[in-house]
């Protein structure tokens, strides 16, 4: 696995900074976006743009979310090229879907349309969640300013998107990328390759949660989601029929309980 920095994920230029009545050139830290292609059993699936941090983790990630990998134990291997743009995951699964799906590729930073094979029709696969957890209010704006608190990439170039796994008292794992649904595959590879319980823990994120990301978290077993942004109306919909909490739009001693709000204590 590549070691990545905080200077290998940023690129600093100059720029021309105007602020109320003063001009001045500075220089400003971006966030790097690189390629990321993925293959599975040799075949190429789809080509992600990302920091091209946590590469294995955003590879495996991904083709879980997408129903291209199931079960831990026919997960032989991950391969990451030298330059950290290339991530080929081998496994004993038959790919009967990646082969009718091969050269149906595309770009993309995991924003907005995030990904090629999504279907709504998939949370129709998802049972409803069994487990129920409930948390605190105070533990929420906790758990928002701790998200934050981590996040030197964001600090530093202002471009990207945060989400952490937690329990109701702290973060477990923190990812960042330039994309929310890369974020999040990021969180639920680094569980799968670590076979992580996820049936009591909470997704917490920057960006808004949408459908995508909804059903991410339900093929996961996530319970609760929250999120310093607000949900979409399909997220709200498949969340109450798949019983998980979304809590949004955690900001300034805000909190919006979407659905779920008996497991938000006040």
């Amino acid at each position: 696995m590549l070691a990545t920095t905080m200077n290998s994920l940023t690129k600093e230029v100059e720029v021309l900074r105007v602020s109320k009545d003063q001009c001045r050139h500075t220089r400003v830290a971006l966030v790097r976006e690189v390629p990321l292609t993925i293959f599975l059993n040799d075949q190429e699936i789809i080509t992600l743009l990302c920091t091209g941090a946590h590469t294995e983790s955003l590879a495996v990630g991904f083709l879980k979310s997408e129903g291209l990998l199931q079960q831990r134990s026919s997960l032989e291997r991950v391969e990451v090229d030298e330059n950290g743009q290339e991530a080929r995951v081998f496994t004993s699964e038959k790919t009967e879907l990646a082969e009718q799906l091969f050269g149906k590729r595309t770009i993309t930073s995991g924003c907005g349309k995030g990904t090629i094979f999504y279907n709504v029709l998939d949370s129709l696969q998802s049972q409803p969640l069994t487990n129920q957890l409930a948390i605190r209010a105070d533990q929420v704006r906790h758990l928002m300013t701790e998200l934050h608190s981590r996040s030197e990439l964001y600090r530093r170039s202002r471009g990207v998107h945060n989400c952490a796994l937690a329990d109701t008292e702290k973060i477990l794992i923190f990812r960042t990328d330039i994309g929310r649904h890369n974020a999040v595959d990021m969180i639920l590879g680094q569980c799968f390759l670590n076979e992580v319980d996820t049936t009591d823990k909470i997704l917490v994120t920057t960006g808004r949660i949408t459908s995508e990301i909804l059903i991410k978290a339900a093929k996961m077993q996530i319970p609760m989601l929250i999120s310093r942004s607000a949900a979409t109306s399909l997220s709200l919909d498949l969340a109450n029929s798949l019983n998980i909490t979304i809590i949004g739009y955690v900001r300034g001693g805000s909190i919006l309980a979407y659905t779920g709000a008996e497991n938000l204590i006040c």
